[in-house]
């Protein structure tokens, strides 16, 4: 296998708090990375009070609101620095966030973490204003805690495949609400694809198009010889 970082022997478990929708946060070796913060606007996360995350990393796979809504007010907080495609990094810049590091597809960077590469996602990207939000991304991420896989919005495609001859990984985040992104049935085909059987599902139930039976959902990944895990919003889960 042709892996951009070499493969990991020893895997720790990291920490997984969910947010809602696809707003979650990993804690790799103390260092926190939060991804696509929609929370204040989100009715189903209510109760979490978006001041209290710490970030010291924001990535955004895309410029659609339900992904950026929170992320300049947490990254002025913060001080983190927001990982997104050259046109979001901008945008972001351009509200008064003072740090960004700008990528795009089949990219990698080393960060203090690890190393981090970005793959295809199968979806659109517009900003809050209209303006063009470039690709949407999905990330790889090398840790010497462990790998996984972000796939941000998007189809399931056959680029997918690619992801096991880079990266051995631990767990990955696939969203499984249908309608706007892959359902259930393609996020188990994309799970056989990345060779990865723990998956953690996001984007479903904020809204009445992406609204899923989870009993449903967790009876299929079983059949099909996986892990679903469906953390309830605001949990904090070992992965």
């Amino acid at each position: 296998m042709l892996y951009f970082c070499s493969p990991l022997k020893n895997i720790s478990h990291m920490k997984l708090t969910y947010y809602g929708h696809s707003a979650f946060s990993v804690d790799v070796q103390g260092i926190k990375i939060l991804f696509d913060p929609f929370i204040s606007f989100n009715e189903l996360a209510k109760n979490i009070d978006i001041d209290q995350i710490q970030a010291d990393y924001i990535f955004l796979s895309h410029g659609h609101q339900d992904h950026i809504a929170d992320a300049v007010r947490i990254a002025k907080r913060t001080n983190a620095t927001v990982v997104a495609s050259w046109e979001v990094a901008t945008w972001i810049a351009a509200q008064g966030v003072e740090k960004t590091h700008p990528m795009n597809t089949g990219g990698k960077w080393t960060f203090d973490f690890g190393v981090v590469k970005c793959v295809v996602a199968q979806h659109s990207s517009g900003l809050p204003d209209g303006s063009y939000g470039g690709n949407p991304l999905g990330f790889l991420f090398n840790t010497e805690s462990g790998n996984f896989y972000y796939s941000g919005d998007t189809a399931l495609t056959l680029d997918m495949q690619l992801i096991p001859s880079w990266l051995d990984l631990h767990f990955a985040v696939l969203p499984i609400g249908d309608n706007f992104t892959m359902g259930i049935d393609d996020a188990i085909n994309a799970a056989t694809f990345i060779q990865c059987d723990t998956i953690i599902g996001v984007h479903y139930d904020t809204f009445g198009f992406i609204r899923i039976s989870k009993e449903e959902a967790h009876k299929k990944f079983e059949n099909a010889g996986k892990r679903l895990l469906l953390p309830e919003i605001g949990e904090t889960i070992e992965v």
